[in-house]
């Protein structure tokens, strides 16, 4: 047996799983390549501005960026191009949502938002993609990875208020 395939499997049906309809999740990832997942129950997500993610890591080449905010934030991600100008959706643990001290700084979704979670073989362009798929079942980036991530990309752009008066 394909090793690989039957982790995918897993890693699939552990976020079907998510959706009240597990079968529901199949079918739209079957026909659109995309399942609407409630968050809040196994992990929630971090939404961060395209641009502040490129800002943090230096770089606007997808495969750069895939490789570094891989190695700074250590689980999965997605990009929707779709949500104003591109966002990156960082998962992390479905309880740490409930705790998120940071909306000043990267909004949490958590409970009663629902995602769209692309297919696995989902991992460019176009469409909703995984930058970073899951490795395993609960790979999800860590909390303070993120808030050190998007303080130093906000730190690297122009503030906002400057650019006002020019």
């Amino acid at each position: 047996m394909d090793t690989q395939g039957a982790l995918d499997r897993a890693i699939g049906e552990w976020l079907a799983r998510v959706h009240p309809a597990p079968e529901q999740a199949r079918a739209e990832w079957t026909t659109q390549g995309v399942a609407l997942l409630p968050l809040g129950v196994r992990f929630a997500a971090v939404r961060m501005p395209e641009d502040v993610v490129h800002a943090a890591v230096d770089f606007c080449d997808r495969d750069q960026v895939a490789c570094a905010v891989g190695e700074l934030l250590g689980g999965s991600i997605i990009y929707d191009r779709r949500a104003s100008g591109g966002t990156y959706y960082a998962l992390i643990q479905a309880d740490a949502g409930l705790a998120w001290a940071y909306e000043a700084i990267a909004t949490c979704l958590g409970r009663g938002t629902y995602l769209g979670v692309p297919r696995l073989d989902q991992q460019q362009p176009p469409g909703t993609y995984w930058v970073v798929p899951p490795r395993y079942e609960g790979d999800l980036c860590a909390p303070r990875a993120i808030v050190s991530l998007i303080t130093r990309g906000r730190s690297r752009l122009p503030d906002p208020a400057s650019m006002q008066s020019l």
